[in-house]
């Protein structure tokens, strides 16, 4: 999963989050914007915030609000709980839960 940071309408960026069934990796991809334009897109969109130019952290809750109603797979919601899970193992998800950190790339990367 790949949640997209990318100049939209009228040159101001929007927030897309793609991939939503490839639940082995998620990332925050940067387009042509600043750190401060995705910081600020991404809390209008109430995902989450940028921490600095490589780690991002999404709203757990409402990432899956926004990803879940584009999942085609049948077995989306478990996918979902193991990639948690594993993002939890690996110290990419906070004590209560609440909040994802995931890495910063390009999006012509991505």
């Amino acid at each position: 999963m790949i949640v997209e940071i990318v100049t939209g309408a009228d040159e101001r960026p929007e927030v897309r989050v793609v991939d939503t069934d490839d639940l082995s990796r998620l990332h925050l991809a940067l387009g042509q914007v600043t750190d401060e334009e995705a910081d600020r897109a991404l809390r209008d969109a109430g995902l989450g915030r940028l921490e600095d130019a490589e780690t991002g952290s999404l709203d757990t809750a409402a990432l899956r609000a926004a990803a879940e109603p584009d999942a085609d797979v049948a077995d989306w919601a478990q996918r979902w709980d193991a990639m948690v899970e594993s993002a939890r193992g690996g110290g990419w998800v906070t004590d209560d839960g609440a909040t994802l950190r995931v890495h910063v790339e390009s999006a012509a990367g991505a």
